[in-house]
């Protein structure tokens, strides 16, 4: 009986269990409305642009020139001309990079990043895919609350007519 008890219990633990088995899914590749090769991205894009639109990076603090531009217009994305924030809604955060309080609906896509750690909302263009920077729940409470904390880089302005 000790014997087919010491054999019964070697059998259960020593059956594969699936519970800790981790299970991935290939992460899909999302399609944009404009798509460039690699090299493609390189010509139409300055080595900064490029390295923070299509590879995630940050610009510093306080160099983008764009900052404490205070013109009527719009800010379109370097990479495929896409409307994505209103000159109406920029504001001084403080934090050194251009700060919205809301981007031009549709033309902004959101994915989330643990890129330093801790879940960040990532914001992107919704036509080229590039990097834009991240959106953040400390913006102005008058409005809408949020700091869509974005790289200047990779804006160009188009002040209004």
């Amino acid at each position: 009986m000790n014997k087919f008890i010491y054999i019964l219990c070697i059998l259960v633990c020593s059956c594969k269990g699936i519970s800790q088995e981790k299970v991935t899914t290939p992460k899909q590749e999302k399609t944009f409305k404009v798509t460039k090769t690699k090299e493609e991205w390189k010509k139409h894009l300055t080595e900064s642009q490029y390295y923070i639109l299509r590879e995630a990076a940050t610009e510093s603090p306080f160099t983008s020139n764009l900052l404490n531009n205070k013109e009527t217009g719009v800010y379109v994305c370097v990479g495929c001309d896409t409307p994505l924030f209103k000159s109406e809604n920029k504001f001084n955060s403080g934090t050194g990079w251009p700060s919205f309080d809301q981007e031009i609906k549709g033309n902004v896509a959101y994915d989330v990043d643990y890129k330093i750690g801790y879940k960040r909302t990532e914001e992107h263009c919704a036509t080229c895919g590039g990097h834009l920077g991240h959106v953040f729940e400390d913006g102005p409470s008058n409005t809408t609350g949020l700091r869509h904390c974005i790289n200047g880089a990779v804006l160009k302005f188009i002040p209004t007519k």
